[in-house]
């Protein structure tokens, strides 16, 4: 009997003499892949998102046993990205890396792609964000920058409006009583040189961007938003240890089409976490100054992960008046 694979939005049918018949979730596992798989990025060949997928890929690929390309879709911070997925069949051919952007992108309604669209299948990454101030300033902790906030507004630097650290200074500020104006500067690396050029007062960078300066004294961290203190920066305290349950970070992660069939999902994120495991991508981590063992992780923890950072983005968003 003559067979051949059709692709579609709900899943792969067998097409026989016969007709179509549904195969089971085994069957359905064991003929993924069948073909090349896209990545699809949101912004431009040889940036963080194109680097950290093309490090994932190396393993990856030869864990699925398949070939993997990167597709930049680049528009609408994130939009285009997500509408050329959604044109895509729902059979795990068609993988998007994510950032906080895509969730923004989707609050504010700025493409067709629904929250619910999509399911997370991989975390790849995790990089909480620091609350810094220069080396030599006169505060030496949080209460203290919050007490000096309370006789002028302090100078903060974000990347953009409505962006990852505008988001997470102004949840923080909410409950401290932290008093700022943010500034953008376009970059997480021109905010550290505004700082370093006494530009403004502090700024909120990730680990990645600021651990080196906090190490060798350019920068002061006061606090990490995280539950926890760091293993790198055990003198930095966390800010849910001061009482404040605010966590920020910036993470990296892949998603596939909501109505992919969970054996795929499966499959897909078993294949990816074990490649993020290996040396090559930990050591890409760690070199980042961040730690594998809490970037990493399989889709139950990344998509739940995902839901709860948008739902958070989303109630910002419309606090700050940026919800369209």
């Amino acid at each position: 009997m003559k067979s051949s694979f059709l692709s579609v939005r709900r899943g792969l049918l067998l097409a026989t003499a016969g007709g179509l018949i549904a195969l089971s979730g085994v069957v359905i596992a064991q003929e993924f892949p069948n073909r090349t798989i896209e990545v699809v990025i949101h912004s431009s060949y040889g940036g963080g998102t194109d680097v950290t997928a093309r490090m994932m890929m190396i393993r990856t690929r030869r864990e699925l046993d398949t070939d993997m390309v990167v597709v930049s879709q680049r528009g609408g911070s994130g939009a285009k990205a997500q509408n050329y997925v959604l044109g895509k069949p729902a059979d795990g051919h068609t993988i998007m890396a994510l950032t906080q952007s895509h969730l923004y992108t989707m609050a504010r309604g700025k493409s067709d792609m629904k929250i619910d669209d999509i399911i997370g299948v991989a975390r790849a990454m995790d990089d909480p964000t620091f609350v810094v101030v220069k080396g030599d300033s006169p505060w030496n902790n949080f209460e203290e920058m919050v007490a000096a906030s309370q006789e002028r507004p302090l100078n903060f630097g974000v990347a953009q409006i409505g962006g990852t650290e505008h988001i997470g200074l102004a949840q923080l500020a909410k409950v401290s009583g932290l008093k700022f104006k943010v500034v953008p500067f376009g970059s997480g690396g021109e905010m550290i040189l505004a700082l370093m050029s006494d530009a403004i007062d502090g700024t909120v960078p990730n680990v990645s961007e600021a651990g080196s300066q906090v190490n060798d004294g350019t920068f002061k961290a006061l606090a990490v938003m995280a539950e926890e203190r760091l293993g790198d920066f055990p003198n930095v305290p966390s800010t849910f240890e001061l009482g404040y349950e605010v966590k920020t970070s910036t993470t990296r992660g892949y998603a596939v089409l909501a109505s992919t069939p969970k054996p795929i999902v499966q499959k897909i994120s078993d294949a990816m976490v074990k490649a993020m495991n290996d040396e090559a991508f930990t050591n890409y981590l760690k070199g980042a100054g961040l730690d594998p063992k809490t970037s990493v992780a399989g889709w139950e923890v990344w998509d739940k992960h995902l839901k709860e950072e948008y739902a958070i983005a989303a109630e910002a968003l419309k606090e700050l008046g940026l919800e369209n």
